[in-house]
Protein backbone atom coordinates (compact mmCIF):
# COMPACT_ATOMS: atom_id res chain seq x y z
CA UNK A 1 0.00 0.00 0.00
CA UNK A 2 1.16 3.48 -0.79
CA UNK A 3 1.93 6.18 1.76
CA UNK A 4 0.90 6.38 5.40
CA UNK A 5 0.79 3.01 7.14
CA UNK A 6 0.87 -0.01 4.88
CA UNK A 7 -2.20 -2.17 5.32
CA UNK A 8 -0.95 -5.75 5.10
CA UNK A 9 -4.24 -7.22 6.33
CA UNK A 10 -6.62 -6.10 3.61
CA UNK A 11 -9.22 -8.65 4.68
CA UNK A 12 -9.62 -6.71 7.94
CA UNK A 13 -10.32 -3.58 5.97
CA UNK A 14 -12.78 -5.46 3.79
CA UNK A 15 -14.67 -6.66 6.85
CA UNK A 16 -14.63 -3.17 8.27
CA UNK A 17 -16.31 -1.87 5.14
CA UNK A 18 -19.57 -3.47 6.24
CA UNK A 19 -19.48 -1.20 9.28
CA UNK A 20 -18.94 1.96 7.27
CA UNK A 21 -22.29 3.51 6.66
CA UNK A 22 -21.05 5.33 3.62
CA UNK A 23 -21.26 2.15 1.60
CA UNK A 24 -21.38 3.11 -2.02
CA UNK A 25 -24.69 3.13 -3.83
CA UNK A 26 -25.14 1.72 -7.30
CA UNK A 27 -27.72 3.78 -9.16
CA UNK A 28 -30.77 1.90 -10.35
CA UNK A 29 -29.98 -1.35 -8.55
CA UNK A 30 -29.41 -0.78 -4.84
CA UNK A 31 -26.21 -1.86 -3.12
CA UNK A 32 -23.76 -3.35 -5.61
CA UNK A 33 -26.58 -4.69 -7.73
CA UNK A 34 -26.38 -5.81 -11.33
CA UNK A 35 -29.41 -4.10 -12.82
CA UNK A 36 -29.29 -2.47 -16.23
CA UNK A 37 -31.12 0.78 -15.52
CA UNK A 38 -29.59 4.09 -16.47
CA UNK A 39 -27.89 5.82 -13.58
CA UNK A 40 -30.09 8.21 -11.64
CA UNK A 41 -28.54 11.25 -9.96
CA UNK A 42 -28.76 11.48 -6.15
CA UNK A 43 -31.94 13.12 -4.94
CA UNK A 44 -31.37 16.68 -3.80
CA UNK A 45 -32.25 17.57 -0.22
CA UNK A 46 -34.05 20.87 0.29
CA UNK A 47 -33.27 22.29 3.70
CA UNK A 48 -34.76 25.53 5.00
CA UNK A 49 -34.21 27.49 8.15
CA UNK A 50 -37.77 28.77 8.55
CA UNK A 51 -41.05 27.32 7.38
CA UNK A 52 -41.92 30.73 5.96
CA UNK A 53 -39.02 30.33 3.50
CA UNK A 54 -40.78 27.46 1.76
CA UNK A 55 -42.19 28.14 -1.66
CA UNK A 56 -45.79 27.28 -2.33
CA UNK A 57 -46.21 23.50 -2.43
CA UNK A 58 -42.62 22.84 -1.32
CA UNK A 59 -41.88 20.51 1.56
CA UNK A 60 -38.88 19.90 3.76
CA UNK A 61 -37.25 16.65 2.70
CA UNK A 62 -35.00 14.45 4.81
CA UNK A 63 -32.50 11.70 4.15
CA UNK A 64 -34.26 8.46 3.30
CA UNK A 65 -32.26 6.64 5.99
CA UNK A 66 -33.73 8.78 8.73
CA UNK A 67 -36.97 8.06 10.56
CA UNK A 68 -40.04 10.26 10.41
CA UNK A 69 -38.90 12.12 13.52
CA UNK A 70 -35.20 12.38 12.73
CA UNK A 71 -32.86 13.44 9.95
CA UNK A 72 -29.39 12.12 9.19
CA UNK A 73 -26.95 15.01 9.56
CA UNK A 74 -23.20 15.17 9.04
CA UNK A 75 -21.50 16.58 12.13
CA UNK A 76 -17.84 17.40 11.65
CA UNK A 77 -16.20 16.31 14.90
CA UNK A 78 -12.60 15.88 16.07
CA UNK A 79 -11.22 12.35 16.36
CA UNK A 80 -8.53 11.15 18.76
CA UNK A 81 -5.79 12.00 16.25
CA UNK A 82 -7.01 15.56 15.84
CA UNK A 83 -8.67 15.16 12.43
CA UNK A 84 -11.94 16.86 11.54
CA UNK A 85 -14.16 13.97 10.46
CA UNK A 86 -17.80 13.75 9.32
CA UNK A 87 -20.01 11.50 11.40
CA UNK A 88 -23.58 11.08 10.16
CA UNK A 89 -25.91 11.04 13.15
CA UNK A 90 -29.71 11.00 13.38
CA UNK A 91 -30.86 14.32 14.85
CA UNK A 92 -34.42 15.48 15.59
CA UNK A 93 -36.28 16.46 12.43
CA UNK A 94 -36.19 20.25 12.69
CA UNK A 95 -37.12 23.16 10.45
CA UNK A 96 -33.86 24.90 11.37
CA UNK A 97 -31.52 22.04 10.53
CA UNK A 98 -28.45 24.23 9.91
CA UNK A 99 -28.69 25.92 13.30
CA UNK A 100 -29.41 22.59 14.96
CA UNK A 101 -26.34 21.02 13.34
CA UNK A 102 -24.12 23.71 14.90
CA UNK A 103 -25.80 23.29 18.27
CA UNK A 104 -24.75 19.64 18.11
CA UNK A 105 -21.13 20.74 17.69
CA UNK A 106 -21.09 22.34 21.17
CA UNK A 107 -19.19 20.50 23.90
CA UNK A 108 -21.31 19.23 26.81
CA UNK A 109 -24.38 19.90 24.68
CA UNK A 110 -26.99 17.59 23.16
CA UNK A 111 -24.36 15.70 21.16
CA UNK A 112 -22.66 14.35 24.29
CA UNK A 113 -24.50 11.02 24.42
CA UNK A 114 -24.24 10.58 20.64
CA UNK A 115 -20.48 11.00 20.23
CA UNK A 116 -18.76 7.98 18.65
CA UNK A 117 -15.88 6.52 20.64
CA UNK A 118 -12.76 8.67 20.39
CA UNK A 119 -14.58 11.75 19.08
CA UNK A 120 -15.27 15.11 20.69
CA UNK A 121 -17.34 18.18 19.91
CA UNK A 122 -15.54 21.20 18.46
CA UNK A 123 -17.27 24.31 19.89
CA UNK A 124 -16.63 25.47 23.48
CA UNK A 125 -19.21 24.54 26.10
CA UNK A 126 -22.16 26.94 26.53
CA UNK A 127 -21.61 28.54 23.11
CA UNK A 128 -24.89 29.77 21.66
CA UNK A 129 -25.36 29.99 17.91
CA UNK A 130 -27.72 31.59 15.46
CA UNK A 131 -27.75 31.08 11.68
CA UNK A 132 -29.15 33.29 8.94
CA UNK A 133 -29.11 31.98 5.35
CA UNK A 134 -29.38 34.26 2.35
CA UNK A 135 -28.29 33.85 -1.27
CA UNK A 136 -26.23 30.74 -0.53
CA UNK A 137 -24.35 32.30 2.39
CA UNK A 138 -24.85 31.29 6.03
CA UNK A 139 -24.06 34.01 8.55
CA UNK A 140 -23.30 32.42 11.91
CA UNK A 141 -23.45 34.50 15.07
CA UNK A 142 -21.71 33.01 18.13
CA UNK A 143 -22.05 34.11 21.73
CA UNK A 144 -18.99 35.32 23.68
CA UNK A 145 -18.27 31.76 24.91
CA UNK A 146 -17.05 30.97 21.39
CA UNK A 147 -13.73 32.69 22.15
CA UNK A 148 -12.81 30.22 24.91
CA UNK A 149 -11.49 27.40 22.70
CA UNK A 150 -7.94 26.07 22.83
CA UNK A 151 -5.54 27.71 20.33
CA UNK A 152 -4.69 24.39 18.68
CA UNK A 153 -8.37 23.90 17.82
CA UNK A 154 -8.78 27.15 15.89
CA UNK A 155 -8.45 25.83 12.33
CA UNK A 156 -10.36 22.69 13.24
CA UNK A 157 -13.28 24.77 14.48
CA UNK A 158 -13.28 26.90 11.35
CA UNK A 159 -13.24 23.79 9.16
CA UNK A 160 -15.84 21.90 11.18
CA UNK A 161 -18.32 24.77 11.14
CA UNK A 162 -17.80 25.37 7.41
CA UNK A 163 -18.08 21.75 6.31
CA UNK A 164 -21.02 21.02 8.61
CA UNK A 165 -23.02 23.92 7.17
CA UNK A 166 -22.07 23.42 3.53
CA UNK A 167 -23.51 19.90 3.51
CA UNK A 168 -26.85 21.64 2.97
CA UNK A 169 -27.80 22.52 -0.59
CA UNK A 170 -28.82 26.06 0.39
CA UNK A 171 -25.34 26.92 1.76
CA UNK A 172 -22.20 27.44 -0.32
CA UNK A 173 -20.20 29.70 1.99
CA UNK A 174 -20.07 30.79 5.63
CA UNK A 175 -19.57 34.16 7.32
CA UNK A 176 -18.77 34.37 11.04
CA UNK A 177 -19.87 36.83 13.71
CA UNK A 178 -19.49 37.01 17.48
CA UNK A 179 -21.95 39.02 19.55
CA UNK A 180 -23.31 40.43 16.30
CA UNK A 181 -19.96 41.74 15.06
CA UNK A 182 -18.29 40.36 11.95
CA UNK A 183 -15.16 38.34 12.58
CA UNK A 184 -12.31 39.29 10.26
CA UNK A 185 -10.03 36.95 12.17
CA UNK A 186 -10.54 34.10 14.58
CA UNK A 187 -10.59 35.36 18.20
CA UNK A 188 -7.76 33.29 19.74
CA UNK A 189 -4.92 32.64 17.26
CA UNK A 190 -6.06 35.42 14.91
CA UNK A 191 -6.39 33.28 11.78
CA UNK A 192 -7.55 35.73 9.08
CA UNK A 193 -11.07 35.38 7.68
CA UNK A 194 -11.37 37.02 4.27
CA UNK A 195 -15.07 37.84 3.80
CA UNK A 196 -16.34 34.25 3.86
CA UNK A 197 -15.10 30.67 4.02
CA UNK A 198 -16.12 27.63 2.00
CA UNK A 199 -15.01 24.08 1.29
CA UNK A 200 -12.48 25.55 -1.11
CA UNK A 201 -10.49 26.58 1.98
CA UNK A 202 -9.89 22.89 2.67
CA UNK A 203 -10.00 20.52 5.62
CA UNK A 204 -7.26 18.65 7.52
CA UNK A 205 -4.79 20.51 5.33
CA UNK A 206 -1.56 18.65 4.53
CA UNK A 207 1.28 20.72 3.07
CA UNK A 208 4.05 18.37 4.15
CA UNK A 209 5.22 17.67 0.59
CA UNK A 210 5.04 21.30 -0.57
CA UNK A 211 7.88 23.78 -0.14
CA UNK A 212 6.12 26.71 -1.80
CA UNK A 213 2.31 26.83 -1.92
CA UNK A 214 2.27 29.90 -4.15
CA UNK A 215 1.74 27.97 -7.38
CA UNK A 216 -0.48 25.24 -5.99
CA UNK A 217 -4.19 24.47 -5.79
CA UNK A 218 -6.18 22.56 -3.19
CA UNK A 219 -7.31 18.99 -3.78
CA UNK A 220 -9.36 17.02 -1.23
CA UNK A 221 -9.13 13.23 -1.09
CA UNK A 222 -10.34 10.64 1.42
CA UNK A 223 -8.14 8.26 3.42
CA UNK A 224 -8.98 5.77 6.14
CA UNK A 225 -8.76 6.64 9.82
CA UNK A 226 -9.66 4.74 12.96
CA UNK A 227 -8.94 1.17 13.99
CA UNK A 228 -9.08 -2.17 12.17
CA UNK A 229 -12.51 -2.91 13.62
CA UNK A 230 -13.84 0.61 13.10
CA UNK A 231 -12.50 2.41 10.04
CA UNK A 232 -13.97 5.70 8.84
CA UNK A 233 -13.23 8.10 6.00
CA UNK A 234 -11.14 11.21 6.66
CA UNK A 235 -11.07 14.09 4.13
CA UNK A 236 -7.60 15.57 3.63
CA UNK A 237 -6.82 18.64 1.55
CA UNK A 238 -3.46 18.45 -0.20
CA UNK A 239 -1.71 21.00 -2.40
CA UNK A 240 -0.83 20.11 -5.99
CA UNK A 241 0.73 22.09 -8.80
CA UNK A 242 -1.53 24.73 -10.32
CA UNK A 243 -0.27 23.53 -13.71
CA UNK A 244 -2.10 20.23 -13.25
CA UNK A 245 -4.66 20.09 -16.07
CA UNK A 246 -6.35 16.76 -15.24
CA UNK A 247 -7.88 16.77 -11.77
CA UNK A 248 -9.20 13.21 -12.10
CA UNK A 249 -5.70 11.87 -12.66
CA UNK A 250 -4.48 14.10 -9.82
CA UNK A 251 -7.03 12.55 -7.44
CA UNK A 252 -5.99 9.01 -8.38
CA UNK A 253 -2.32 9.97 -8.02
CA UNK A 254 -2.83 11.34 -4.50
CA UNK A 255 -4.81 8.27 -3.44
CA UNK A 256 -2.04 6.00 -4.71
CA UNK A 257 0.63 8.22 -3.17
CA UNK A 258 -1.22 7.96 0.12
CA UNK A 259 -1.22 10.08 3.27
CA UNK A 260 1.80 11.44 5.08
CA UNK A 261 3.80 8.69 6.82
CA UNK A 262 3.21 10.23 10.25
CA UNK A 263 -0.49 10.86 9.69
CA UNK A 264 -2.02 7.75 11.34
CA UNK A 265 -4.10 7.46 8.16
CA UNK A 266 -4.22 4.60 5.68
CA UNK A 267 -4.76 4.00 1.98
CA UNK A 268 -5.83 0.81 0.23
CA UNK A 269 -4.41 1.88 -3.11
CA UNK A 270 -1.40 -0.17 -4.23
CA UNK A 271 1.68 1.83 -5.31
CA UNK A 272 1.65 0.17 -8.75
CA UNK A 273 -2.01 0.93 -9.44
CA UNK A 274 -2.29 2.93 -12.65
CA UNK A 275 -4.77 4.28 -15.16
CA UNK A 276 -4.40 2.69 -18.59
CA UNK A 277 -6.25 5.38 -20.52
CA UNK A 278 -7.07 9.03 -19.99
CA UNK A 279 -10.22 9.48 -17.87
CA UNK A 280 -13.30 10.68 -19.72
CA UNK A 281 -16.11 12.78 -18.23
CA UNK A 282 -19.52 12.77 -19.92
CA UNK A 283 -21.94 15.68 -20.00
CA UNK A 284 -24.01 14.11 -17.23
CA UNK A 285 -21.02 13.99 -14.89
CA UNK A 286 -19.97 10.35 -15.25
CA UNK A 287 -16.21 9.73 -15.23
CA UNK A 288 -14.84 6.47 -16.64
CA UNK A 289 -11.64 5.08 -15.11
CA UNK A 290 -9.74 2.24 -16.75
CA UNK A 291 -7.30 0.67 -14.26
CA UNK A 292 -4.68 -2.03 -14.51
CA UNK A 293 -5.15 -5.24 -12.51
CA UNK A 294 -3.40 -3.82 -9.44
CA UNK A 295 -6.75 -2.43 -8.34
CA UNK A 296 -7.41 -5.96 -6.99
CA UNK A 297 -4.76 -5.53 -4.31
CA UNK A 298 -4.37 -8.77 -2.36
CA UNK A 299 -7.78 -10.09 -3.39
CA UNK A 300 -8.36 -12.72 -6.00
CA UNK A 301 -8.63 -11.61 -9.60
CA UNK A 302 -11.63 -9.36 -10.36
CA UNK A 303 -12.41 -8.71 -6.66
CA UNK A 304 -11.98 -5.17 -5.34
CA UNK A 305 -12.25 -3.75 -1.83
CA UNK A 306 -15.42 -1.80 -1.11
CA UNK A 307 -13.48 0.67 1.03
CA UNK A 308 -11.20 1.38 -1.91
CA UNK A 309 -14.24 2.11 -4.06
CA UNK A 310 -15.70 4.34 -1.35
CA UNK A 311 -12.51 6.38 -1.03
CA UNK A 312 -12.25 6.71 -4.80
CA UNK A 313 -15.85 7.85 -5.27
CA UNK A 314 -15.81 10.24 -2.30
CA UNK A 315 -12.59 11.82 -3.54
CA UNK A 316 -13.64 12.19 -7.17
CA UNK A 317 -17.10 13.57 -6.40
CA UNK A 318 -15.49 16.41 -4.45
CA UNK A 319 -14.89 17.73 -7.98
CA UNK A 320 -18.01 19.73 -8.84
CA UNK A 321 -18.41 18.32 -12.36
CA UNK A 322 -18.30 14.64 -11.33
CA UNK A 323 -21.50 12.89 -10.23
CA UNK A 324 -20.69 9.20 -10.73
CA UNK A 325 -17.72 6.91 -11.32
CA UNK A 326 -17.48 3.99 -13.75
CA UNK A 327 -14.68 1.57 -12.86
CA UNK A 328 -13.12 -0.61 -15.55
CA UNK A 329 -10.19 -3.00 -15.51
CA UNK A 330 -8.37 -3.49 -18.81
CA UNK A 331 -11.33 -1.82 -20.49
CA UNK A 332 -13.96 -4.16 -19.02
CA UNK A 333 -16.58 -3.66 -16.29
CA UNK A 334 -15.90 -7.03 -14.70
CA UNK A 335 -15.26 -6.19 -11.04
CA UNK A 336 -16.77 -8.07 -8.12
CA UNK A 337 -17.12 -6.95 -4.50
CA UNK A 338 -16.02 -9.12 -1.57
CA UNK A 339 -19.61 -10.44 -1.46
CA UNK A 340 -19.46 -11.55 -5.06
CA UNK A 341 -21.78 -8.85 -6.39
CA UNK A 342 -21.07 -7.55 -9.87
CA UNK A 343 -19.94 -3.94 -10.07
CA UNK A 344 -21.19 -3.14 -13.55
CA UNK A 345 -22.99 0.15 -12.93
CA UNK A 346 -21.50 3.60 -12.26
CA UNK A 347 -21.17 4.42 -8.58
CA UNK A 348 -22.64 7.59 -7.07
CA UNK A 349 -21.61 9.42 -3.93
CA UNK A 350 -23.46 8.36 -0.75
CA UNK A 351 -25.65 11.11 0.64
CA UNK A 352 -24.10 10.79 4.10
CA UNK A 353 -20.61 9.72 5.21
CA UNK A 354 -19.59 7.61 8.21
CA UNK A 355 -23.06 6.91 9.52
CA UNK A 356 -22.99 6.67 13.29
CA UNK A 357 -25.42 6.19 16.14
CA UNK A 358 -28.48 8.34 16.61
CA UNK A 359 -31.70 8.89 18.46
Amino acid sequence: MAGGKNMSKKKNVALASTFLASSVLIAGCGLFGNGSKEIDPPQQENYVENESDLKEGEKVTTDETATENSVMTELYLIDKNGYVVPQSIALPNSQGVAKQALQYLVANGPVTDLLPNGFRAVLPADTEVDVNIKDGQATVNFSKEFASYQPEDELKILQAVTWTLTQFDSINAVKLQMNGHELKEMPVNKTPIVNEVSRANGINIDTSSVTDITNTVALTVYYLGGESDNYYYVPVTKRISSEEDNMVEAVVHELVKGPNNSSNLLTEFMPDLALLTEPKITNDGKVSLNFNENIYGSFEQEIVSETLIDALVLSLTEQKDIKSVEILVNGKASLLTEDGEKLTEPVIRPEKINEGIGL
